[in-house]
């Protein structure tokens, strides 16, 4: 899909944005009604329109239909930040750095994991080594968000688990997103 510009007022200014600027950026194009109901939503499969995010960031408006989800990836060294803009979210992440390099099965350890719903305009910014998944709890209700990664994500992991067992499966590299 094709990247739309945003508008200027919603830019962070020059240099490399830090994930507070782009929790800020994401939190403007979420409050920003018409172009959130400018994303086309498809019953079926997650929808989305890359945007233009400050600083040099990549950023992209999400459509979820009810009951998809991303299933457990990180963002290959980026940091970043999303908002809900209609719906509701859930995130299940890490409360652990886990190495990005050199391994394929990780044992977790006790309560690193944690929860949180997001409503409309919830959000929140992330480290470069930040685990989660993050689906669309509701049965009936498409949910919509704004996510912004600076630098531009150079791929992202995807990881498999099966309780205390993290597993890579599977990386993921720009080209395939286009």
């Amino acid at each position: 899909m094709s990247s739309l510009p945003v508008p200027s007022a919603l830019s962070t200014g020059v240099g490399a944005p830090s994930a507070a600027d782009l929790l800020r950026f994401a939190r403007g194009v979420a409050a920003d009604a018409s172009l959130v109901s400018s994303l086309p939503l498809d019953p079926e499969g997650r929808t989305w329109i890359r945007l233009e995010g400050p600083g040099g960031s990549q950023a992209w408006l999400i459509g979820w239909p009810p009951g998809t989800d991303t299933g457990w990836h990180d963002h290959g060294g980026s940091h970043g930040a999303f908002v809900t803009a209609g719906g509701r979210l859930t995130e299940q992440s890490l409360a652990a750095q886990l190495p990005t390099e050199g391994w394929t099965l990780l044992e977790l350890a006790d309560g690193v994991d944690r929860e949180r719903q997001l409503a409309a305009q919830d959000g929140r910014a992330f480290g470069p080594h930040h685990v989660h998944q993050v689906f669309n709890p509701s049965q009936e209700e498409h949910a919509v968000s704004v996510h912004a990664y600076y630098p531009p994500l150079p791929l992202m992991r995807r990881y498999g688990r099966t309780g205390r067992v993290l597993r890579l499966e599977e990386v993921e590299w720009p080209e395939e997103w286009t």
